[in-house]
């Protein structure tokens, strides 16, 4: 990929008078192009939870619901919606004048639709469908929900911010399985996706959508008008940081969604560079263990991960710099609601003798645990490494396999034996938004096949998950999340390996950039 980016690169340079980084196209104001945290080679957001593919979907797609800025839900798609005196049915009317790409009038059918795909992936989805009874088309734009209990589950999970994102899609294309990457890709949201100019390695172009209507809401986090302001929008594939950094200096693109936190100090010193703190909340790191092969089939086994790993060696190998990262033993995000340290007492402080002890009482044979390493996504590159040191001293044996995040992500959620193609252990990170407490985090989906891939299999987790989805008091749902961590503390889903946060570097001449769980390019301007 770099080759290709550097011939590309040196080709333009010899056009006089034009940016480096043209693409053979004339610079516009109403052009923007970004350096995104990742390449797009899956473009399904329902099949994968990788957040530049989340980022993908905010462009083309639109949800019914969406969180404000101050985390309220507000309707999105829907116009108005009533909910029965039982808090058992709720019926939803879209707005006027919502079109598909293509043309054609988003439908109630399409929504039905979109919300099944999405509950089959989303484990609040999963969750939501076991309090629905039915769900019925009533005409082109309403329809109706029936649940057999009250659940506060139903509006805030259609408005979920990140991944899974419940996406609405063209009935025809939402019908895919599940399990089945899409193969159209039409939304109906502010931008449309450029089949024609996407070349995976290099870009991908998006176009306003001139025909979107917009809610008359000012924009607030992801919800209110989604006004695109932007005639188009390029995502650039540059794995190199330091080449994608001085193309920002130079002015010859606009954006870079992750700088490189090494790199951070140099765009701080430039006046021409502005930092944005979109997400203040941040993201949490985690390693995530495969349930279903050795050697993490055993509880003992993963137990002796959250005593040999401790969080501050990942975040100093990847952030560095104190002022963008904090050591956190809550699962549930410090600075959020339902942060405690119930159960944490010990761990996640490298002991190494008492891995060892777990490892040895497990029967732990040496056979050496397959580690995903991710080679090309700055915020994920060094974890790997430091896992594999820790976990050796306390006494695994690990064979750290390295590929670009795309392979990472296509091989996670193999089932397979690791001699054919499968894996023990991979690291990641959440948006905060996504972690805020058991339901919405998806690595807590203890539902076997049905969970995400490393497929935890546990019923109390999922008693207590349940009971947390029809708990509405703040206080006994924050004693169910302490039940939660407790019990976590026995079965390992994951560890949790710290928070930090990363700013958007841009040229002077941007703006509009909103505070939001994702990365969103409405209300964006370039003057």
């Amino acid at each position: 990929m770099m080759s290709r980016w550097k011939i590309v690169t040196a080709a333009a340079a010899l056009l006089a008078g034009s940016s480096v980084l043209s693409g053979g196209l004339s610079a516009q104001a109403q052009t923007l192009k970004v350096v995104m945290h990742s390449d797009v080679k899956i473009v399904d957001p329902i099949w994968t939870t990788a957040y530049i593919v989340r980022n993908h979907g905010y462009m083309i797609y639109d949800t019914l619901f969406a969180l404000d800025e101050k985390g309220d839900v507000k309707p999105q798609m829907v116009d108005t919606y009533t909910e029965s005196p039982d808090k058992l049915t709720y019926k939803f009317t879209l707005r006027d004048g919502l079109l598909w790409h293509d043309g054609k009038p988003v439908t109630a059918e399409d929504c039905v639709a979109s919300i099944k795909r999405w509950a089959a992936r989303d484990p609040i989805g999963q969750k939501l469908m076991s309090f629905i009874d039915a769900m019925a088309v009533d005409d082109a734009k309403s329809f109706t929900v029936k649940l057999k209990s009250p659940t506060g589950l139903l509006i805030f999970g259609l408005g979920k911010p990140s991944s899974n994102v419940p996406f609405m899609m063209p009935k025809r294309v939402a019908e895919t399985d599940p399990n089945t990457q899409i193969s159209e890709f039409i939304g109906s949201g502010p931008f449309v996706l450029k089949t024609d100019e996407w070349k995976p390695g290099d870009k991908i172009v998006y176009t306003k959508f001139k025909d979107y209507k917009p809610r008359s809401e000012p924009a607030s986090g992801l919800a209110g008008g989604k006004v695109a302001k932007l005639d188009r929008v390029e995502w650039l594939a540059i794995s190199d940081q330091q080449q994608a950094v001085n193309a920002l200096l130079a002015g010859e693109i606009d954006m870079i969604e992750q700088p490189s936190f090494d790199l951070i100090p140099l765009l701080k010193s430039d006046k021409s560079i502005k930092l944005i703190d979109y997400n203040p909340l941040g993201l949490q790191y985690t390693l995530r263990p495969n349930h279903t092969i050795k050697p993490f089939d055993n509880p003992k086994i993963r137990q002796a991960l959250t005593y040999a790993l401790n969080q501050k060696d990942f975040l100093e190998a990847v952030v560095g710099n104190p002022d963008y990262y904090k050591t956190c033993k809550a699962m549930f995000i410090c600075g959020s609601p339902l942060a405690t340290e119930a159960g944490m007492d010990g761990l996640l402080e490298s002991n190494f003798k008492k891995s060892q002890e777990l490892l040895k009482e497990a029967g732990y044979d040496g056979t050496p645990v397959v580690l995903l390493h991710s080679t090309d996504l700055q915020s994920l590159t060094n974890l790997a490494p430091v896992a594999k040191q820790l976990m050796e001293k306390g006494g695994f044996k690990v064979d750290m396999q390295s590929s670009d995040w795309q392979s990472v992500v296509a091989r996670r959620v193999r089932k397979t034996p690791v001699a054919d193609g499968g894996w023990n252990a991979m690291l990641t990170a959440w948006v905060s938004a996504d972690v805020l407490n058991p339901v919405m985090a998806g690595f807590f989906n203890a539902s076997c096949d049905k969970a995400a891939f490393g497929w935890p299999c546990d019923e109390r987790m999922e008693k207590l998950r349940d009971d947390f989805a029809r708990e509405t008091d703040p206080a006994k749902q924050k004693a169910i999340v302490e039940a939660v961590q407790m019990r976590w503390r026995e079965v390992v889903t994951h560890v949790h390996l710290g928070q930090y946060t990363v700013p958007i570097a841009t040229r002077p001449n941007i703006s509009g950039i909103l505070t939001a769980a994702a990365p969103v390019f409405w209300n964006v301007e370039k003057k």
